[in-house]
């Protein structure tokens, strides 16, 4: 009797330790299913957004060139179509027709949304086989499989495309980025420029105006005012800069990253002092911790002196335009510039 109660015992021990560890793999096993779906969901989602902004670049970005367009708007329309067993070739070809897209000809506005989509498709990508990867890990121990703890949740598979890389990454594309810029002028004709450096490279060095990017959903002449502001201390009413005069595109490295950039520069002039000298205060405590790295100084500059210096100067036909800038009214034509 004695042996049957110590058995009794030795099994009742186990149940207690053994049931608890079973029911808790089996939830771990159960919220993992949950995590590969939710992942899924997110990837689907991604790559559908992936392909209404391919059909838009055919469509708007190539209107002119349809051997180009044609493909890409039917590999993108395959792609939104395939089942699930076909998807990673159909999002495999239309990875390898977007890289084929020149991005340097898209509306900037189309180009930074089709990067937007395609580093979403990235990152959901990566969090999809992450939780496979998990969930896989999970489902191959001995006592999962043994005791069928996964139940009836179907076998997760990973999702294997081409990806461009992600901003920052080795051969990672431009990033596109829209900006906001102010030529400030005093009462003495001197724009107001901010002297700066790539803070990976100090040699490097340059003069720009005041400004910066526009934030998403913000428009340019709200940005240009902000910018100011938050660069300067000095406050302007929107309705008070006059632009977009220039349009600038550039391509450029800044700490480490490449940009692809779109520069639009509005005029302003220091406040008034209603026939009264005004001495402007330049408050830069505004700045940003990347700004207050590689911002170095600022300074206000004549055009004879922006025509004399050796120093970088952006835009470069700043010291050619600034005197016509002071005293011909902007006849409202938005001018590229260098």
């Amino acid at each position: 009797m004695s042996i049957l109660v110590a058995t009794l015992i030795l099994v009742i021990v186990l149940a207690l330790v053994v049931a608890p560890w079973l029911v808790g793999t089996a939830n771990r096993l159960d919220r993992l299913h949950v995590r590969t779906d939710a992942a899924w969901a997110a990837l689907d989602a991604a790559l559908a957004r992936r392909a209404v902004v391919a059909r838009a670049v055919a469509a708007a970005g190539l209107p002119d060139d349809q051997r180009a367009a044609d493909p890409l708007r039917a590999v993108a329309e395959r792609a939104e179509q395939a089942p699930r067993m076909d998807r990673e070739a159909a999002e495999n070809d239309l990875t390898l027709q977007l890289a084929a897209v020149d991005r340097g000809h898209l509306p900037l506005a189309l180009a930074t949304e089709l990067v937007d989509a395609e580093q979403r498709v990235v990152i959901a990508r990566r969090v999809h086989n992450d939780a496979v990867r998990d969930t896989l890990a999970q489902r191959r121990r001995r006592a999962a499989r043994w005791l069928k703890l996964a139940g009836t949740a179907p076998r997760p598979e990973y999702f294997e495309i081409v990806e461009p890389a992600l901003a920052g990454e080795p051969d990672a594309a431009p990033l596109p980025r829209p900006s906001a810029r102010v030529v400030l002028v005093d009462g003495d004709g001197r724009v107001l420029l901010f002297s700066g450096h790539d803070p990976r490279q100090p040699d490097d060095a340059w003069w720009i105006t005041a400004g910066g990017g526009v934030e998403p959903g913000e428009n340019l002449r709200a940005a240009a005012a902000r910018e100011l502001t938050e660069e300067t201390g000095i406050k302007i009413p929107e309705d008070e800069l006059v632009g977009p005069m220039w349009r600038r595109r550039a391509v450029f490295s800044f700490d480490g990253r490449s940009y692809d950039s779109e520069e639009w520069f509005f005029l302003a002039r220091t406040p008034a002092g209603n026939g009264k000298p005004v001495e402007v205060t330049v408050n830069t405590s505004g700045f940003t911790a990347v700004e207050r790295r590689s911002v170095d100084g600022h300074r206000w500059w004549s055009a004879e002196e922006l025509r004399s210096t050796k120093e970088t100067v952006y835009p470069v036909q700043l010291p050619e335009l600034l005197p016509a800038l002071l005293t011909d009214p902007w006849d409202g034509t938005v001018r590229t510039v260098r």
